[in-house]
């Protein structure tokens, strides 16, 4: 990680060597200057990456041997055998913990050291604290307007700015008071519970119920297989006479059959996702459906079935489902949580002091 920073670092670090003056006590902050979405905090985060940072900072000989081609060839060789001697084995790190709410002017993260080192710090250390800070922050704010009861699901990876941004996007939403996430990379490498729906495509592929192969489906408290499509044509036809659901529109009936199946043969249904139209209103919709389901076929957990929505969920949307009213249970949220569109950067600075 030692090269991952701006050639002007090497540059100020030559010269501080030149001058003998390499070796200095120094100190540096790092902070932000103003609050991240116009906000009064933001959560400090990727300090345990900083750290991490820190206790394998080294110059390879291959690093050297590159810093020899872009250095002025007028530095001295001594200087590069400096370089591949230090470490950061002589400095000290203060620092709040992973996920505390921090404030604009005050620093969170403070390094003290050979000035050299403190010096070449500066740029690995922003960049490693700038945009985890960031997501972390986004997310607590969707947090705070979901309320602590809604499920929030990270769902960016596909718009992430590539997969190292993406796996940091997944890890500090979850600081930041996520859930879940989409991403099963994040979910192996840091624990983070992964969550999933399916797509339209899935649905779309199956043109009848020909097509579905192994119909069979054991009953949970065990017996002989039933064939599960037919028995939701069965419990289809029911659901279609009911005055109660003969109205209810798109895929819901048959999610209703299916749902019915399951539960005659032991199975809960997991949920509905929605993704597309007036999300808010249409849970509501759907929960009266289910609630009436329910009640009508005497299955009394039916009304209680998860309904999670996603298609590009951003602050305002939120709003409007407070302000609305709905039935959702669990929010995938995307391009507006990673990418963090309302404020491309939080800005961070890191001063010797």
């Amino acid at each position: 990680m030692a090269p991952l920073t701006d050639l002007y670092q090497l540059t100020m670090a030559y010269g501080h060597w030149r001058a003998g003056r390499h070796r200095l006590p120094a100190s540096a902050e790092l902070f932000f200057r103003r609050g991240p979405f116009r906000g009064a905090f933001a959560l400090g985060a990727g300090l345990a990456e900083g750290l991490r940072c820190l206790r394998a900072f080294r110059f390879s000989a291959a690093d050297v041997a590159y810093l020899r081609s872009v250095l002025p060839s007028t530095t001295e060789d001594a200087f590069f055998d400096y370089l591949a001697t230090l470490d950061a084995s002589e400095v000290t790190v203060s620092a709040v913990p992973e996920g505390s709410v921090v404030f604009a002017r005050v620093p969170f993260l403070q390094v003290k050291g050979p000035l050299l080192v403190v010096q070449l710090l500066e740029t690995t250390l922003l960049c490693l604290v700038n945009y985890a800070s960031l997501v972390a922050t986004n997310a607590a704010r969707f947090r705070l307007l979901a309320g602590p009861d809604m499920k929030l699901m990270e769902i960016g990876l596909r718009r992430a700015q590539g997969p190292d941004g993406a796996l940091s996007a997944s890890k500090y939403s979850y600081i930041g008071g996520f859930d879940y996430t989409s991403n099963v990379l994040a979910g192996k490498l840091y624990g983070i519970p992964v969550c999933g729906t399916i797509a339209h495509s899935f649905i779309m592929s199956f043109t009848s119920l020909e097509e579905v192969q192994l119909r069979e489906l054991l009953p949970l408290a065990g017996g002989e297989p039933v064939d599960l499509p037919s028995l939701a044509e069965l419990w289809l036809g029911r659901v279609d006479i009911n005055p109660l659901l003969a109205h209810a529109r798109s895929g819901l009936p048959n999610f209703c059959a299916v749902a019915l199946a399951l539960h005659q043969l032991g199975y809960r249904a997991i949920g509905v996702r929605l993704d597309s139209g007036d999300l808010a209103q249409q849970s509501k919709e759907i929960r009266r459906v289910l609630r009436a389901c329910g009640a009508h076929f005497q299955v009394p957990w039916f009304e209680t079935i998860p309904i999670a929505v996603s298609n590009d969920i951003s602050e305002q949307s939120l709003e409007e489902f407070s302000r609305e009213g709905s039935e959702i249970d669990m929010i995938g949220i995307g391009t507006n949580l990673v990418t963090c569109p309302l404020q491309p950067s939080l800005g961070c600075v890191y001063k010797v002091v």
